[in-house]
C-alpha cells in the first residue's frame, strides 16, 4: 500500500464517479477524483437536470392557455429566454457546489484538471504535470454528443451541450435526430415559441420504444405544429447571413436560425490513453468491462456511460455504488438491468418500464395486450383534443406484466410506481385487485380488462 498515493483514483466527476468515490471513501479507502470540466457531469450540468427545468418552462404556455377554460382571465403572457437561462444557471451552480461539498465531506481529494492514464496504476494530471499512483483506477468520464464527422459545415451546428447556453431563443430551429434528446428539445423549443422542424433518417421517431407510444407522440407533436421530416439525411449545412441552410438528401433545403444535432452520444474516451495501455474498447469506443466493472487491464475499472450499459443516470449511480461496495466493502451487489424505468420528457411525456410489444412478442410464447386511450379530465374544460395512452403487456402463460407504457401528463411518475410492482413479479391479477384511485388518470392501469383482439398471440 505504501507504493500508492491512493487506493482509488476516479477520472470523471459525474454521477457514477462521484457515487463510487464517496462510497469507497466511506469504506475506508483513500480516494482521489479528477474532473476536467464541472462537477456533476452530463446529468447535472448539461443533461437531465437543466433539460427538465427547460421542460417545465415550456409547459407553462399550455397552462396559460388552458386556464381560460377554468375561468381565469390572464394578460397575454410574455416569455424571456435570458431570465430562464440565468435562473437555470444559478440552480446548476448550486448543485455543482453540493457535489463538490459532498466529495470533500467524504474525504475525497479533488483535482480540477484533465487526467490521463499513465500506466496500469498511474494517472497523469495535465495542468499540474503530476503523476499519481493508485492501486485501482476508475474511468467514469461519461458520454459526449455525436455529430457525423463527414458532415459538411459541421462547424455551423450545435449540440444539446450548447443549447443550454444560446444567447437568445431561436425563432426557427432545425433539430436533427429522432431519439429522446431530439424529441425532448423539439418539445421544449416549440413550447417556448420557436418554429421547430425535426429531421430524422428513420421511419418514425423514438426507435426502440413501443410502437403505440411512438405513434401517440408523433400525432401529438404534429398537432402542436412541430414539423417532422422522416427518411431524410443531411449532407451539408451552410451559413448564410446569420441564418443556417440545411440541405436535405432530396435536394430540398430548410432555413433556420439554429441547427441542433441530437444524433446520440458516444463514450467520452478521447485523450484518456486507453489504447496505449491496451484497454479493450467496443464497437463505439466504450470501455469493455466484466460483471465486476473491470476492464481488460485488471487494475482499471469503468462505470456509467463510458461503458456499454444503459445510458441512464440512475444506472451509472447504481453501478458506481456497486463497484465501491464490491471492491472496497467486500459486499456482493447484483444489478438487474431488465426492469429499468425510463421517461421521455416530451409534452405530453412518455414513461415506460419493461418490454415494448415488439420485444415481448419475441421473448414470450404468447402475450395479451391491454390498451386504453382517453381524453384526460383537464383537457375537457381546457378544450384541448389531447389523448392519454396506457398500455400493459402480459405474458399469457404466467400472467406476469412484462411491460407498462404510458403516454400523457405525469407518465414518468406513474411508471416509477408501476416499476416497483413489476420488479416484484406482479401479475395482471395483482393490478386488477388493486383499488383504483378516483378520479385520476393512473386508475386506468388497474381497470383495464379487455384484451386487444388483434394482438392476442
Amino acid at each position: 500500500m505504501a507504493d500508492f498515493d491512493f487506493d482509488l483514483f476516479v477520472i470523471g466527476g459525474g454521477s457514477g464517479g462521484v457515487r463510487a468515490a464517496r462510497i469507497a471513501s466511506g469504506h475506508g479507502a483513500r480516494v482521489a477524483l479528477a474532473e476536467a470540466d464541472r462537477y456533476g457531469g452530463t446529468c447535472v450540468i448539461r443533461g437531465c437536470v437543466p433539460k427538465k427545468l427547460l421542460v417545465y418552462a415550456s409547459r407553462f404556455a399550455e397552462d396559460f392557455a388552458d386556464a381560460a377554460g377554468f375561468g381565469w382571465s390572464l394578460e397575454p403572457p410574455r416569455f424571456d429566454w435570458p431570465t430562464l437561462i440565468a435562473a437555470k444557471d444559478k440552480e446548476i451552480a448550486r448543485l455543482e457546489g453540493l457535489y463538490q461539498g459532498t466529495l470533500r465531506n467524504a474525504g475525497v481529494t479533488l483535482f480540477s484538471e484533465h487526467a490521463t492514464l499513465a500506466g496500469p496504476n498511474g494517472v497523469h494530471l495535465d495542468k499540474s504535470g503530476r503523476t499519481i499512483r493508485a492501486e485501482r483506477i476508475l474511468i467514469a468520464t461519461g458520454g459526449t454528443p455525436f455529430v457525423e464527422p463527414d458532415l459538411h459545415g459541421r462547424e455551423h451546428v450545435i449540440t444539446s451541450d450548447e443549447a443550454f447556453h444560446l444567447p437568445q431563443l431561436p425563432e426557427r430551429i432545425v433539430i436533427v435526430g429522432g431519439g429522446y434528446i431530439a424529441v425532448e428539445f423539439a418539445g421544449i423549443f416549440a413550447g417556448l415559441g420557436s418554429e421547430v422542424t425535426l429531421v430524422y433518417r428513420g421511419d418514425k421517431v423514438l426507435r426502440g420504444f413501443d410502437e403505440d407510444m411512438r405513434d401517440a407522440l408523433t400525432e401529438a407533436y404534429l398537432a402542436r405544429g412541430i414539423r417532422i421530416l422522416t427518411h431524410h439525411t443531411i449532407p451539408r449545412v451552410e451559413a448564410l447571413d446569420g441564418t443556417r441552410r440545411v440541405h436535405l438528401d432530396n435536394g430540398a433545403h430548410l432555413d433556420a436560425d439554429v441547427v441542433m444535432y441530437a444524433t446520440g452520444r458516444v463514450p467520452n474516451v478521447k485523450g484518456l490513453g486507453l489504447s496505449a495501455l491496451g484497454i479493450e474498447c467496443g464497437w463505439n469506443g466504450h470501455v469493455v468491462v466484466d460483471e465486476e466493472f473491470r476492464s481488460s487491464v485488471p487494475s482499471v475499472y469503468a462505470v456509467g456511460d463510458v461503458t456499454d450499459k444503459p445510458q441512464l443516470t440512475p444506472v451509472a449511480i447504481r453501478d458506481g455504488h456497486a463497484f465501491a461496495d464490491r471492491v472496497f466493502g467486500g459486499m456482493t451487489r447484483d444489478i438487474d438491468y431488465e426492469m429499468v424505468p425510463t421517461a421521455v420528457f416530451s409534452t405530453p411525456e412518455i414513461g415506460t418500464v419493461g418490454l415494448p410489444e415488439h420485444l415481448a412478442v419475441e421473448r414470450a410464447h404468447a402475450i395479451d395486450v391491454y390498451i386504453s386511450r382517453f381524453r384526460p379530465m383537464r383537457a375537457t374544460l381546457a378544450g384541448r383534443e389531447q389523448r392519454t395512452v396506457m398500455k400493459l403487456i402480459v405474458d399469457r402463460e404466467s400472467q406476469r406484466v412484462l411491460g407498462c407504457h404510458v403516454f400523457g401528463p405525469d407518465a414518468a411518475e406513474m411508471v416509477q410506481m408501476a416499476a416497483i410492482a413489476m420488479r416484484m413479479g406482479a401479475k395482471k391479477a395483482d393490478f386488477d385487485r388493486t383499488m383504483p384511485l378516483h378520479p385520476s388518470a393512473a386508475e386506468e392501469l388497474v381497470t383495464m380488462r379487455s384484451k386487444r383482439p388483434d394482438k392476442g398471440a
